[in-house]
């Protein structure tokens, strides 16, 4: 019992801190004020997601290579 209550008071203090810092770094109504990068800049923004989703759509394709070099040079 004891321990249930002492888990429900440290979640408590836990949730109600993170809320509060979360709310350090947001700004109501400002679109993007919570986003990791600035959405500002247009260019480095379309540098950044070619970067981010070219590395994921080629990773299959050079590991493939990869493989396939690596099996037909024995």
């Amino acid at each position: 019992m004891v321990f249930g209550q002492a888990s429900r008071v440290l979640v408590r203090r836990f949730t109600t801190s993170a809320a509060r810092r979360s709310q350090e770094w947001q700004q109501e109504g400002v679109p993007g004020s919570n986003l990791p990068f600035n959405i500002h800049n247009k260019t480095k923004l379309t540098l950044y997601f070619i970067l981010f989703f070219g590395s994921g759509l080629t990773a299959p394709f050079i590991l493939l290579r990869r493989h396939l070099l690596l099996e037909y040079s024995k």
